[in-house]
Parts: C-alpha cells; structure tokens; sequence
C-alpha cells in the first residue's frame, strides 16, 4: 500500500534523507521554509555530489501566501576568457566535457542561497549562517555512508575523464578505488570551506578569501575562470513564467532554464480533454508525450540566454498559442522523433513551513561530478554547465564572455483556486518536464495520491543521465497492453529492465491545503525522505 505522509507543522522533501532532516530540524527550531532550505541545500551538496554541489547552480521558487510567486535565478555566466578562441588555440573543436577546461562558467548556487536569505530576513528569519550550514559542516566533515547510485556512477564515469580531473580521486575515491555503498566518505576540505562561509557570510564566497582562493585554484589548473570572474557575480530576482489551467496556475522559471517546457506541455495536454478516468491510458501517456515534442521544438528555437533570446516566452503561453499547437497534436498518432537531446544531473527539493511558505527548488553540476575539477585545499566540485555552449558563432547558445548557458533545471510551483500550493520538481535533465507533467496530472487531474504520483511507473521520451538513446523508455510496471498501444501508434518503444529506473530521475512534491495539512512524497527512486514536524 502507497502512503502519503502528512503534518501540520512544516514539511521537506529531498532525494537524500539527510537533507530532508535538516530542512525540518531548522522547521523544528522555528526557523522559515527559505531557512530550512539553505540547510538543505548546502547537506545535501555534501551528502549527494555525484548530483550536485556548490560549484554548480541554482534555481529558485518561492511563495508567501497572499503574494506572487518569487524567483531567483542563481546561474553564473561564462568567464571573460572563455571565448571559441580559447579552445581553438589549444586545438580543440568542441568544449571538453570533464576537467579544468569544462569548468567554464561561475558557479551561481552560493549567491542563490544569499538572495533567498533575503526574503528570509523580511520574514523575520533569524537562525543565522552557523545554525543553517552546521548539518552540511558536519556531515562533510564526520563523513556519510556512500550512496549505491553515487557508488555507481563513480564507478562507471572513473574512465569518463573523471579520474584524470584535477582532485577527484584524492576526494571522492576512498583507497584510490570507488566506495562502495555505505562506506563512509569524508571531505574535510569541504568542511572547512562551509565552515568559513558560516563565519564570514555567504558573499565570501565571491567577493572574499574564498573566492581568492577558488579563483586563485581555477587558475592553475588552466580553468579560464577567474577571481574577477567571482566576484563580478550576484544571482538575481527574476519574473517566473506561468500558465494558466482550469483550476489553478502553475509557475517556473524563464530563460536560460527550460521552465518554459513544462508550463507548455501542461497547458496542450490541458486542451486534449483527456477524461479524469483515464488515467494511467494510452490518452494519457500518448497526449503528454506528443504535448512534449511539441514544447521542446519550441524550447530548442528560443531558450538560451535571456538576454539573447529570440522571442518572447510567454507569447507560447498564452490561450491562442496553446490553443493553436493543440490542435496539431494527432490523438492516434505519434509524431515522428527524435530531435537534439540535453543530459543533467540535479537534485530538487522542497519546504513547506508552518505559516504555508512554500519553496521549490533545484541544484545542479549538470553531469555527475559535473567537471570532475575538485579545487585543491577548499574540497568544491566545478559544474560543467558550460559545455552546453557550442564554440559555432551562429549557434542558439553560442559560446560568448559572460553568456549564460541552457539549462535543464526548472523547479515548479501550483497554486490552486481552492488554496493548494504544491512545490513539485525533480532531476533528470531532458527527463524533467516530462516527469513533472505526469506528477501534475496524476494528482491534479486523475485524483491519485501524491505518494501514488510520484510512485507511478514513469516514461521518458529523449535522453538523460546515465542514457544515450532518444527512444520513448518506460519502466517495466507499464501493463503490456499500453506498451503494445503506444508503439502501434508510432512511438520508438523501449522498456527498461527496471521497474524503477534511475533513468526517470528523481521527483517530489509537497501539497499545503487551505486548512494548513501538508501532504508529501518522495521518489522511491532515489536515497530521499519526507520528513515533517
């Protein structure tokens, strides 16, 4: 039997138990969702690194009740030396994707946290830096049982570059071998950097000895980022995309991320009028898959930096734009595929608290281990988010000093006509606004549990981490006749061996209702919780 978990006195959702326990000790300590999350989000970049880490990035939902949505862009641009020239001068026709050279772009997630702090600070948030990072100091220091998919993937990515990368094996190898599960991994160094951020402040990590230090590393090991890099940067507040449904509205984030996909695929799958009983049916699966290719043409013309962008986003969500692409979609027939297709490893979490302050939110170093480049005497992992930058001046994201780079992460949140308010997300790169989408509609439109959305067997059209092949996969729980279905109407078909496959990511939700319940779920997929006080 599927349980959804509930409370009355806050709640946090994370894909590893530990951050979730620290989201609701800070929630237990009076502390608000935003502060419960910064505590999260800086445990669970120890607890979990082949997934994410501070030198990666950041996105940002928040809600206050009575208030629109907030939403913070924490995405650090290329460095002023990162040109095409650079890497043609070493030789190179494309950005390598691990090492000092996919190491690229400026780290945003820090500066995230610091701009949610300032929300924080007109709630009356007060718990301070030392309280918010102590369970992160002291898990990197102390050290945590290593995870089996962080086991895994260390294994399997080792020869992938990872292990040529600059102080990856000294921090995430234990004996010069790949941990196994369970067995304990300390990072010191990492602990001592967290530890000089809570005593210093979060802005220290770019306008500080910190970043110095890191810009001072990046350099040596031929990064093109620079101190001038780090401390030219602050994450910002930025308007969220939204898209209006029968009963609620449903926010992400703009450009450079692909927010706009999952708001897109919600709104075409809105007008098929796909009947609440057919849940879990060949209309469902079908009508979300083709409202998909359908967002991610969109999504693969426009979405790049947002001060680049082609056109305008919300003009694709309006009624008439929705209304017209809806109408191309073929109830019987699948559209012929594939098109290009984006890998990324993230985590996302959630924090619901007891005033119904809500936060949605997601973390990432793009692949696993993301550069690999762990800088030496502070313990941060670099993302490689800059790989997603063609060295081709005409390209969509053409590679450019201080251009932002596509983005897979897009955290989102619903607030419902009847007083709802349900942060949701997950991991999974190309894979997240399609798992997004049938968490929605499982719970908002077919009445399943929240625990039962999220537990569901799960598809994916198109790449993710840890896939190369563009087909339409589906965990082996889908009923033969479905699978039978889907491919007699032209969809590639590829059942995974798992019926719970990593390959979906790893998704949560959390849903506050008007009278202050709060219901949670956490993916089975993954090491997370719901924890609750």
């Amino acid at each position: 039997m599927i349980h959804t978990l509930r409370a009355y006195g806050g709640m946090a959702v994370a894909p590893h138990h530990l951050a979730a326990q620290a989201a609701r000790d800070v929630l237990r300590d009076g502390g608000n969702a935003v502060e419960a999350m910064v505590a999260a989000a800086s445990t669970i970049a120890v607890v979990y690194p082949h997934m994410n880490a501070i030198g990666g990035d950041g996105f940002w939902l928040i809600h206050e009740p009575g208030q629109a949505p907030v939403a913070i862009e924490a995405c650090g641009p290329a460095a002023q030396a990162a040109t095409p020239g650079f890497y043609r001068d070493q030789g190179l026709g494309a950005i390598p994707a691990r090492g000092p050279l996919a190491a690229l772009t400026v780290a945003g997630t820090v500066g995230g946290w610091a701009r949610a702090l300032e929300v924080s600070s007109r709630w009356g948030g007060a718990l301070g830096l030392p309280r918010l990072l102590a369970p992160a100091i002291g898990h990197a220091r102390e050290g945590v049982a290593v995870t089996a998919s962080q086991a895994g993937l260390t294994r399997a990515k080792l020869g992938d570059g990872l292990g040529d990368a600059p102080g990856f094996a000294a921090t995430f190898l234990v004996d010069g071998e790949p941990p196994k599960p369970g067995q304990r991994l300390r990072q010191p160094a990492l602990a001592d950097t967290l530890q000089h951020l809570a005593t210093r402040g979060l802005d220290d990590f770019y306008r500080g000895e910190i970043g110095a230090r890191m810009g001072a590393a990046l350099q040596r090991v031929g990064s093109p980022v620079t101190a001038a890099d780090l401390a030219a940067y602050r994450a910002r507040f930025v308007e969220p995309l939204a898209v209006r449904l029968g009963d609620s509205t449903v926010y992400n984030l703009p450009p450079p991320t692909q927010g706009l996909s999952t708001l897109m695929i919600l709104g075409l799958f809105e007008r098929l009028g796909v009947a609440a009983d057919q849940g879990e049916s060949f209309a469902h699966v079908h009508g979300l898959v083709e409202a998909t290719k359908r967002a991610f043409r969109v999504r693969d013309r426009l979405v790049t930096d947002p001060d680049r962008l082609p056109g305008d986003p919300r003009a694709h969500l309006t009624p008439a734009a929705l209304d017209a692409l809806a109408a191309d979609i073929d109830p019987q027939r699948a559209l012929p595929w594939p098109e290009p297709s984006r890998p990324g490893d993230t985590i996302w979490m959630g924090v619901v608290d007891r005033e119904g302050r809500a936060v949605s939110f997601i973390q990432s170093v793009y692949w696993e281990f993301g550069s690999g480049t762990v800088l030496d005497g502070l313990g941060v992992c670099w993302q490689n988010r800059g790989t997603s930058f063609s060295l081709e001046p005409a390209a969509l994201n053409a590679l450019e000093p201080g251009r932002k780079p596509f983005h897979t992460l897009n955290p989102s949140l619903a607030l419902f006509d009847d007083g709802r308010v349900m942060p949701f997300g997950t991991m999974g790169g190309e894979g997240q606004p399609q798992t997004q989408a049938a968490l929605f509609t499982r719970y908002a439109r077919f009445g399943q549990g929240l625990q039962q959305a999220v537990s569901a067997p799960r598809w994916l059209l198109g790449r993710t981490w840890g896939a190369s092949s563009t087909s339409l996969k589906l965990e082996s729980r889908f009923d033969a006749g479905l699978v039978r279905a889907l491919a007699d109407a032209g969809h590639v078909v590829e059942v995974l061996g798992d019926a719970f496959s990593d390959t979906m990511g790893h998704a949560g939700a959390l849903v506050r209702h008007a009278d202050g319940l709060i219901e949670g779920a956490a993916d089975p997929r993954s090491d997370g919780a719901v924890a609750a006080v």
